[in-house]
């Protein structure tokens, strides 16, 4: 079997994207979650993984100045990662995984990564060096500034390995 591996700018690359976000957080499902009232980021880049039957996996790469304990840091996004029913456990999601954290490393501007998860997912970052960031994480939302706490963090070391203290991603959640 053989795949492709695409690295496209966000807003492009969202027609092809979205029938599969579709797919796997279906809109009528995601309406009534406890994240249904938060506004996320747009991605800046979309890994696209594409198998002989179309689209099989995709992950969001974010790129955003924030602050950790005060100091500016380039924060490393990784969002809205997402396999097709069929194309699970085959390795797809590590690879899209692998080839949004290189291209933010050959950035050379990224401080560390940053992702949010859900509990059944965690074993899965944890698998491939992500761990817990145990402070508080701060986000926009239209309100305002609020602590954001609806999904679990995770950093990955770039340059820099925050473990806990305070984020602030001076934008939106991804």
């Amino acid at each position: 079997m053989s795949i492709e591996i695409e690295i496209l700018t966000g807003d492009a690359s969202w027609p092809a994207a979205k029938p599969l976000l579709d797919a796997v957080w279906p809109p009528e499902t995601v309406a009534i979650s406890p994240l249904a009232h938060i506004v996320f980021a747009n991605a800046d880049l979309r890994v696209l993984v594409e198998d002989s039957e179309g689209l099989a996996c995709h992950v969001g790469i974010y790129r955003r100045d924030g602050t950790w304990n005060g100091r500016k840091v380039r924060i490393g996004g990784i969002g809205s990662l997402a396999t097709r029913d069929d194309c699970r456990r085959h390795g797809y999601a590590s690879v899209a995984l692998n080839a949004a954290i290189q291209t933010l490393r050959d950035e050379r501007a990224t401080d560390f990564a940053m992702l949010f998860c859900e509990p059944h997912n965690a074993a899965f970052y944890q698998a491939r060096g992500w761990r817990a960031f145990t402070g508080e994480v701060y986000a926009q939302q239209p309100d305002g500034r609020m602590r954001f706490e609806a999904m679990a963090p995770y950093v990955l070391d770039i340059k820099r390995a925050p473990r806990e203290g305070t984020i602030d991603l001076c934008g939106l959640p991804w």
